[in-house]
């Protein structure tokens, strides 16, 4: 007896042991579904095991998406026809009557606000005389521009609804490049959509889109109808606003631009204080270092960005600024070129002190610049659309 019950623990032991290898190894064999043949084909069927009820698939960002998803709605606006070319005798012979049909337009946005506040591009709603937001739980309202900052291109709209879905805000200065980023808008008008990558590059800021650049470059698909709405981390913080993109067809290539959100807040708070964006100014004309002019100023720096021109009794000029000068930081911090001089510059507050470090041929200087308050850009003439 005792010999019998020793065969069987062993072969229990065995079988047990067996199991936990395949369990490891090939687990799908343990827990695929039996072949099953169903009654109305008659075609033998292998079904994967149901997963429990609310679980996550590994590597999903559902969460993240559902979070996000909420605060982001659809704008549609229209805008009153351009009647300037159409009374144009020329163009009604070339073009026909063009009527007064409205110009429609679609772009996203993202709730940030309890209070109705809508963060989204100045380019979506520019020039619109009538902006409807629509939620993502279809609900529709008429939205109102508090204020617009064409030099970032964001604008802030209000909406009077109760029970909005409110979007937490990430610090996008902590993002690293290959971070995961998730895409949500209402690309060329199909319905809300969410898409997945990550992040391309940081601090693109010389693509000629805004004066203001520092963009997050990523490879989630951005369309036409996405501009305006959010680009979140793989917890649903919103981290930028996506703006444009690069495409030789019109559609996303894998290229795609988004404002972070810390110039957002900057943006945000401007606006809904003081109804304007307030930026530093110091009266130079800035040029990236090149041979051509470092060999016409006779700077011998090979780093920083070469002041070119000052106003007279600008800022810089009272400060003791010169053509020639060459800023290697503002405030403590590095700039390396135009764009970061600009940026770094307009974050200033006007009428408070500021160090400028210089180097001035073979000197090195330091000087308190006083900044004043940023001229706002003139309206550039519009010309006719071609055809």
């Amino acid at each position: 007896m005792r010999r019998y019950w020793l065969v069987f623990s062993q072969a229990v032991t065995v079988l047990l042991a067996a199991y936990f290898v395949v369990l490891t190894l090939k687990p799908e064999w343990v827990h695929q579904r039996p072949a099953v043949s169903t009654a109305t084909t008659g075609v033998t069927l292998s079904e994967a095991p149901s997963l429990p009820n609310n679980a996550i698939p590994a590597g999903s960002f559902r969460v993240a998406a559902q979070k996000a998803s909420q605060a982001v709605v659809s704008i549609n606006t229209s805008k009153a026809a351009d009647r300037s070319s159409a009374d144009d005798p020329w163009f009604r012979f070339f073009f026909g009557d063009q009527g007064s049909v409205p110009q429609s337009g679609l772009g996203s946005g993202v709730i940030i606000s309890p209070d109705g506040f809508i963060l989204t591009n100045n380019h979506v709603v520019e020039g619109a005389t009538e902006i409807d937001v629509v939620l993502n739980d279809s609900r529709k309202a008429r939205a109102k521009v508090i204020g617009t900052d064409p030099e970032t291109d964001l604008a802030i709209l209000k909406v009077n609804l109760d029970r909005l879905p409110v979007i937490t805000l990430g610090n996008s200065d902590a993002l690293q490049v290959g971070d995961q980023v998730l895409a949500i808008g209402n690309p060329f008008g199909v319905g809300q959509t969410v898409t997945s990558g990550i992040v391309s590059a940081l601090g693109r800021n010389q693509l000629g889109i805004n004066t203001f650049e520092n963009f997050i470059q990523t490879d989630a698909a951005i369309n036409p109808g996405n501009s305006g709405g959010a680009l979140v981390d793989v917890n649903g913080n919103l981290m930028g606003i996506n703006t444009a993109i690069y495409s030789r067809s019109g559609g996303s290539m894998g290229i795609g631009f988004a404002i972070p959100v810390s110039t957002a807040k900057l943006v945000l708070e401007g606006i809904v204080k003081d109804g304007v964006v307030t930026r530093g100014w110091i009266g130079v004309e800035p040029a990236d270092l090149s041979p051509e002019l470092m060999e016409t100023f006779g700077v011998k720096a090979r780093k920083g960005v070469l002041i070119t021109g000052v106003l007279q009794n600008g800022p810089a000029a009272q400060a003791g600024v010169r053509p020639g000068d060459v800023v290697v930081a503002v405030g403590g911090k590095d700039v390396a070129n135009v764009s970061e001089l600009l940026t770094t510059v307009a974050s200033l507050k006007p009428g408070t002190a500021t160090p400028f470090k210089l180097q001035r041929r073979d000197e090195n200087l330091e000087v308190t610049v006083t900044p004043g308050k940023r001229p706002k850009p003139k309206p550039q003439p519009q010309a006719l659309p071609q055809r």
